[in-house]
């Protein structure tokens, strides 16, 4: 191990310990920063933000975060090109770990979707009659056939783009037994959010429940909720190929009582039990 990232990683464990200034630390970590790669959904949430700031306020550690979609991070983090990944695509997750390419998975937080669209008004129902029921599945079949029954005025729109949330939806449309397709079924353009799109379109779109607590409103609304099923766990998990110093200590503290404060404090995500 270089000389310089033996010393970082030995001021880093001694900042955890005892509270010291850990601004020379900071200088010396940004020429060798840990590479996090984050889901979007995470990023745009701001959960990915509060974790890196107060690991870097901690520890002394400069973290140098990128933003992308679950699997083709887990790609990179695979190939070694990250040091560490915050991703919620389980299956995705457990492939890699089962294949030794990943390691030290751990969980988090806990999140969810939500299934979100137009709210209903008074005593008139959303579009597609599914605020409050219980089922994703079945609400998902419901938009469906109220969509097929009423051509043009129901839509669904989906990321379509490899992001854990996108991975969930895809797995909530094969428990309903559902084969989405056009024209009622439309995928996000990219360059702007999948709700801000809903909202203009009032449109219907499963989004994870972080992002709605920082970016939703009117006139959308969440219709259904609490389905197990639409649980969206977050992993933190390590690079095989690469091994920087202090990968194993923010996993340590991420899951730790600190890293878990800063998770219980984030709207839409909760520390696991």
């Amino acid at each position: 191990m270089p000389m310089h990232r033996r010393h970082l990683l030995v001021a880093a464990a001694a900042a955890l310990a005892a509270p010291v200034p850990l601004r020379a630390q900071q200088r010396a970590s940004l020429a060798d920063p840990l590479r996090l790669g984050a889901d979007q959904a995470l990023v745009d949430s701001g959960l990915a933000a509060a974790l890196q700031k107060a690991f870097g306020r901690d520890t002394g550690v400069a973290v140098k975060l990128q933003a992308g979609l679950s699997l083709p991070l887990l790609d990179a983090l695979e190939r070694g090109e990250l040091d560490a990944a915050l991703t919620n695509a389980p299956e995705a997750e457990t492939r890699l770990e089962s294949q030794g390419l990943v390691h030290d998975r751990r969980r988090v937080a806990d999140a969810a979707l939500v299934l979100v669209g137009p709210a209903p008004k008074k005593k008139a129902p959303d579009p597609a009659g599914i605020a409050k029921m219980g089922d994703a599945a079945a609400a998902l079949a419901q938009l469906r056939n109220a969509a097929l029954a009423n051509p043009g005025s129901i839509a669904f729109l989906s990321s379509g783009d490899g992001s854990g949330a996108h991975l969930a939806e895809q797995a909530l449309w094969r428990a309903a037994k559902v084969a989405p397709a056009a024209p009622w079924y439309a995928k996000a353009e990219t360059g702007s959010s999948l709700i801000a799109q809903a909202r203009r379109q009032g449109a219907y779109a499963l989004v994870e429940r972080g992002v709605w607590a920082d970016h939703g409103g009117a006139p959308l609304a969440v219709l259904v909720e609490g389905d197990a099923r639409m649980a969206v766990p977050v992993h933190v998990m390590r690079s095989f190929r690469v091994n920087h110093p202090a990968g194993k200590l923010f996993t340590q503290w991420i899951t730790g009582p600190k890293g878990r404060a800063v998770v219980a404090a984030q709207r839409g995500y909760r520390a696991p039990g």
